[in-house]
C-alpha cells in the first residue's frame, strides 16, 4: 500500500464543480452543459501582503485564514455561477430559434477591479453572515429565557443549543433544493479526492468513490467547533442588558473563530489517534448535512480540478502548502 502524502491541501464546492487551492495557484473546473470541463486558474500573488506574517501567529491566523479563504473563495463562486448561467442562456437561445434578438456580447476575462470587486464582496458577506449568526441567537435566547436562570453558562448553554437548531434547520431546508443537493455533493466529492490523496491512492474516479466524504480538516467542523467554543468563551464574560450581551459577542466574535481555527487544527492532528479521534467526531456529524454522496462524473470534475492544481504547482516548483480548510 502505498505511504500516506503529507502535502495538505483545501479545496471547495462550487456550483458544478470543485476548487481547489495550492501555494501557487488556485485551480476550478467545471462541468459545462457540453460535458466539457472548463478551468479557471487564478495563480497566487508573488507579492506577500501585509498580514502575511499574521499568518503564522497562533489565534491570528485563523482569523486572517477564514477571510482570505471567503475572498478566494467568492471569485471562483461567481466564475462557477457565470458558467452555470451562460449554459443556461445558450440553452434558452437555442430552444428559441425564431428570435430576433442579437446575442449579447460574452465578457472576456476578468479585469483586476472585478477580481477585487467579487474577493471584497466575499468577506462582507462572510462578515455580514457571522454577526447574524451571532447576534439573532442571542436575541432569541433572552426573549424566551430572560430572568428565568440565574446562572450565566446556563443561558450561554441554551444560547448554542438555539444556534446549532437554527443551523441545522437552515442547512436541512438548503439540502431540499436541487441545485444546493448537488452543491453538497460536489462537496463530498472534494473531501473524498484529498482523502484519496493523503491516501496515496491513485486517483482515479474507482479509487476515489472508495473513500469517505467526511474529513476532518472541514469548514463544516469549523462552524460547529465555533459555537461549542463560544459557549465557553461568554461564560467568562456578564452583561446586564441584551444590547451589553449583543455587543460584548459581536466584540468576541474575532477571538471565537481564532480559538475555533486551532481547535480545528488540534482535533485534525488527533484523528489518527484512536482514543482522542472522537474530539472532531461534532464536525463530522454536521458534514452528514453538508456532503453528500457524489457520483461519478462529479467525482470526475473533482479529480480534474485537483490534477490541474498540482500540475501547476509543481511548474512553479516551490514548496507546497503548510494546511488549509477543506
Amino acid at each position: 500500500m502505498p505511504e500516506p502524502t503529507t502535502s495538505i491541501y483545501g479545496g471547495q464546492a462550487v456550483i458544478e464543480g470543485v476548487m481547489f487551492g495550492g501555494r501557487n495557484v488556485n485551480v476550478t473546473a467545471v462541468r459545462r452543459k457540453n460535458d466539457e470541463i472548463a478551468y479557471y486558474e487564478v495563480p497566487a500573488s508573488r507579492k506577500k501582503p501585509w498580514y502575511q506574517p499574521l499568518k503564522k501567529v497562533p489565534f491570528v491566523r485563523g482569523v486572517i485564514g477564514i477571510l482570505e479563504s471567503s475572498a478566494r473563495g467568492s471569485q471562483h463562486l461567481n466564475f462557477s455561477m457565470e458558467a452555470y448561467a451562460e449554459d443556461n442562456e445558450e440553452k434558452d437561445e437555442a430552444s428559441d430559434a425564431d428570435s430576433a434578438k442579437p446575442k449579447p456580447e460574452k465578457k472576456e476575462g476578468w479585469s483586476l477591479a472585478m477580481v477585487f470587486g467579487v474577493a471584497v464582496a466575499g468577506v462582507i458577506s462572510f462578515i455580514l453572515g457571522k454577526v447574524v449568526f451571532t447576534a439573532v441567537p442571542a436575541i432569541v435566547e433572552d426573549l424566551l429565557f430572560q430572568g428565568r436562570f440565574g446562572n450565566i453558562v446556563i443561558h450561554n448553554l441554551l444560547e448554542g443549543a438555539i444556534k446549532i437548531l437554527f443551523l441545522l434547520a437552515y442547512l436541512y431546508l438548503l439540502s431540499l433544493t436541487p441545485m444546493i443537493k448537488r452543491l453538497f455533493q460536489y462537496h463530498g466529492a472534494e473531501h473524498k479526492v484529498i482523502t484519496a490523496y493523503e491516501h496515496g491512492d491513485e486517483l482515479t474516479v474507482e479509487n476515489v468513490q472508495r473513500r469517505t466524504r467526511l474529513h476532518y480538516r472541514c469548514g463544516s467542523s469549523f462552524i460547529i467547533f465555533s459555537v461549542l467554543v463560544g459557549v465557553i468563551v461568554y461564560s467568562f464574560f456578564t452583561w446586564d442588558t441584551l444590547w451589553e450581551r449583543v455587543y460584548i459577542r459581536l466584540l468576541l466574535l474575532p477571538v471565537v473563530l481564532g480559538v475555533s481555527y486551532e481547535v480545528l487544527r488540534f482535533t485534525n492532528s488527533l484523528r489518527e489517534v484512536p482514543v482522542l479521534r472522537f474530539l472532531g467526531y461534532p464536525g463530522l456529524w454536521l458534514q452528514l448535512l453538508t456532503t453528500k454522496e457524489p457520483t461519478d462524473d462529479q467525482v470526475a470534475v473533482s479529480i480534474a480540478s485537483f490534477k490541474r492544481m498540482r500540475e501547476l504547482e509543481q511548474q512553479v516548483n516551490e514548496p507546497q502548502p503548510a494546511g488549509a480548510a477543506v
